[in-house]
């Protein structure tokens, strides 16, 4: 590199956006990820030994560190370090970069770590020109990807390599991330003067998304287009924080009464049947930053609430939505959740599943009836003591039903459940209605026939 090379790059660095500038460059300023590189963690103790002799893939959303936690590595390592970009280079790129790895071991005995960001995007042809040199140990791979590797990079690579989830960063973690970007005076604005109107730090932590790179970006664009006042001071204010991140702030915080309404409103809409008043209240609690796991939660409860047997699916349904949102996340687990909630606003209605609360409170009330003794086990006690003897087996009869008791003696006749006449319910609560009459009409029967003797 000569002179002029050298200025370039500095100027650069310091022109870089505000985001690359506050790259983490050691493990301890990386937030968010102590379930991988907290103290302890395999993960930290390989990079931190230089031992990392194993390939991996770290998977995760957007603006979460993987390239970070690559950059860092490369700070670390007395290993060669090469990157490319799936998007941008092909096979013939990775064959120069194979090259120098083979002159650099054959040489200096020198290892080579590859990291290769947005390795889903190279098709299987371009993965599989990879595979050999991963898997004679000539390179170490970092593959970067924001989508699941169990299903976009080939099996081979991945059976090769450690794969590693870099989560979401919480709300405290980019709030950090913000303020040491406010602090630090050679890669921040520690030598500027910056205020934030009431809301507006709050805004764009909440608005992030969990990004870090949307936050510094969104921060850099309302520091540097906001003028200072006449005592040098940038005050960034609610408005420019919503054009600074392109959303508007919503009356909405996790721990105030907007929140708690807004769920009420939502599952009140849905039991209501009203599926557009239900998109409207979903839509402004993930716009507002909502965790879709607390809205999920809510639609399985409600499912078994207020859909119960009026249509059985809707509880599948919902807890299909909760496993899907966690195996794609945000933006398109929107979908699933949005589905359920469709689902669910126009499903048939039935709240009988309160019928537990009503055989809760014989319980509290009365206690613990005894169980009959045809209905006890009879695989310890049978021979000495008669447990199960007189059980009646209803398989074995036609229609797989036999009239018999189940309920403790004195709660004989006593009926807890009420079935709807609501979609499949009503077809269920028929067939209840002649169990249950056939089997009064046979307790009725052995009653009178007991007296008789």
């Amino acid at each position: 590199m000569d002179l002029f090379d050298h200025a370039m790059q500095t100027r650069l660095s310091h022109e870089a956006p505000l985001a690359d500038r506050m790259r983490p460059q050691t493990l301890d300023e990386i937030l968010g990820q102590d379930h991988i590189i907290g103290e302890g963690r395999l993960l930290r103790r390989a990079i931190q030994a230089d031992r990392l002799f194993s390939s991996i893939i770290l998977y995760g959303p957007p603006g979460t560190g993987k390239t970070t936690l690559a950059r860092v590595i490369s700070n670390i390592t007395r290993a060669h370090f090469d990157s490319l970009s799936a998007v941008l280079a092909g096979v013939a790129d990775l064959r120069q970069v194979i090259a120098g790895a083979v002159e650099r071991r054959k040489l200096y005995q020198q290892r080579t770590i590859l990291f290769v960001d947005e390795v889903h995007r190279w098709n299987k042809s371009q993965q599989d020109a990879l595979l050999p040199h991963v898997e004679t140990g000539l390179v170490t791979l970092i593959g970067a990807t924001t989508q699941n590797p169990y299903f976009d990079v080939i099996k081979a690579l991945v059976s090769r390599s450690r794969v590693f989830e870099i989560k979401s960063l919480g709300e405290e973690d980019i709030e950090q991330i913000l303020l040491r970007a406010l602090k630090d005076p050679e890669r921040g604005y520690g030598k500027r003067r910056v205020d934030f109107s009431a809301g507006a730090l709050e805004h764009l932590i909440r608005m992030s998304g969990g990004d870090a790179r949307n936050a510094l970006n969104a921060l850099e664009l309302a520091v540097e287009t906001t003028p200072p006042d006449e005592n040098n001071l940038i005050t960034i204010t609610l408005d420019v924080a919503q054009e600074s991140i392109q959303k508007r702030a919503v009356l909405y915080d996790k721990g105030d009464d907007a929140h708690y309404d807004t769920i009420s409103a939502f599952i009140k809409s849905i039991r209501g049947s009203d599926p557009d008043a239900a998109l409207y209240w979903l839509a402004k609690m993930l716009y507002a930053g909502e965790d879709p796991r607390f809205i999920l939660r809510r639609l399985i409860i409600l499912a078994g609430e207020d859909i119960g047997l009026a249509d059985p699916m809707g509880l599948v349904v919902a807890n299909a939505a909760a496993q899907a949102y966690e195996y794609i996340g945000l933006p398109e687990g929107i979908f699933p959740i949005t589905e359920a909630t469709l689902y669910l606003a126009t499903a048939p209605k039935s709240n009988s599943a309160l019928a537990y609360f009503s055989a809760l409170k014989e319980i509290e009330e009365h206690g613990a009836g005894s169980v009959p003794v045809h209905l006890m086990d009879p695989s310890r006690d049978a021979r000495g003591l008669g447990h199960g003897q007189g059980y009646d087996y209803p398989h074995q009869h036609q229609g797989h039903w036999t009239p018999q008791q189940y309920l403790p003696d004195n709660l004989v006749g006593r009926v807890f459940y009420e079935p709807s006449d609501q979609g499949y319910e009503a077809q269920a609560g028929e067939r209840l209605r002649r169990w249950r009459e056939a089997q009064a009409k046979a307790l009725a029967d052995l009653t009178r026939e007991a007296g008789e003797e």
